[in-house]
């Protein structure tokens, strides 16, 4: 198991960081009291546990018990077997300064006075946990994506990010255009297998239909060309640190052209990434198409 404390400075980033892991799959706890980190790491050990990577922030949110932070360490080295890894993450105090001017917060060390008070007072509580971090991570001048970015190639993966994960989807445009694609292939210029009575009551993932779809005119070319773009566009999606993509598919009714081009598609990047596929209207009747659609 692996186990990530993130800490560090009050506006550098944590939650941020956090949401890196989290988008790679990680367990992740906000805001925990170093005293109940052995108890975490125990609980995550136990047989039928089926969390493997987990991340935490533990800062000065947590008051008094935040000086644990350094001792509790060397527990769970001790009892769980494993070792901590500790990512720090600071920024200037210009920065820092900034940062809670934009959200109008107040530092938590500043009480009754100023936010550099709070800066300043957090740095010398913070000095010895600093020491300890395996990873120290400056984040001035690094936004939101910037810092997510750095995080993946630096902490979460032996390639540098989080494995981008595919999700194609076959829909029928008579139903509605699924709400949550971020491409949209209209596949309906092709042959429609409806209009083959002996093929109308099978599906795109039927050997029959599947056979017709891709002998279909234009289908060489229109593979040819979205393949190139889907090339062109995952490899910067993932450079850019996203981690999902849903690509949606449609044709007429959502059970023959757009199921077979979804399957094609997913055969096509299983290789390079997490891949999964789903049929929104493939179990909807076959009704005909409206009088005056095209077929193509």
């Amino acid at each position: 198991m692996e186990l990530t404390v993130i800490t560090g400075m009050s506006g550098a980033g944590k939650s941020q960081a956090m949401g890196a892991f989290e988008d790679a799959g990680w367990f992740c706890v906000d805001n925990l009291p170093p005293g109940l980190l052995p108890a975490l790491a125990d609980l995550f050990l136990l047989e039928g546990s089926r969390v493997e990577r987990a991340a935490v922030v533990c800062d000065v949110r947590g008051g008094v018990w935040f000086k644990d932070l350094e001792p509790v360490l060397g527990r769970v080295e001790e009892a769980a077997g494993m070792r901590p890894r500790v990512v720090f993450l600071e920024a200037s105090d210009e920065t820092l300064i900034d940062r809670f001017r934009e959200t109008r917060r107040p530092h938590p060390l500043s009480a009754a006075g100023t936010v550099t008070d709070g800066i300043e007072r957090e740095r010398s509580e913070l000095e010895d946990v600093r020491e300890r971090a395996d990873v120290v991570i400056d984040t001035t001048g690094l936004s939101i994506w910037d810092l997510r970015r750095r995080v993946a190639e630096t902490l979460i993966s032996a390639d540098g990010r989080p494995r981008l994960h595919l999700q194609f989807v076959s829909f029928g445009y008579k139903h509605g255009v699924p709400r949550d694609v971020d491409l949209l292939m209209d596949v309906r210029f092709l042959q429609n297998p409806h209009y083959v009575p002996e093929l109308r009551p099978f599906t795109g993932l039927d050997r029959e239909v599947a056979d017709f779809v891709r002998a279909s005119p234009g289908i060489a070319e229109f593979m040819a060309r979205l393949e190139a773009l889907l090339d062109f566009l995952l490899p910067a999606y993932a450079e850019e640190g996203k981690t999902s993509v849903v690509i949606g598919i449609g044709c007429t009714g959502g059970r023959h052209r757009s199921v077979t081009i979804a399957e094609m598609l997913s055969r096509r990047y299983a290789a390079g990434f997490d891949v999964s596929v789903s049929h929104r209207d493939i179990a909807r009747a076959g009704a005909p198409p409206a009088v005056g659609e095209p077929a193509a």
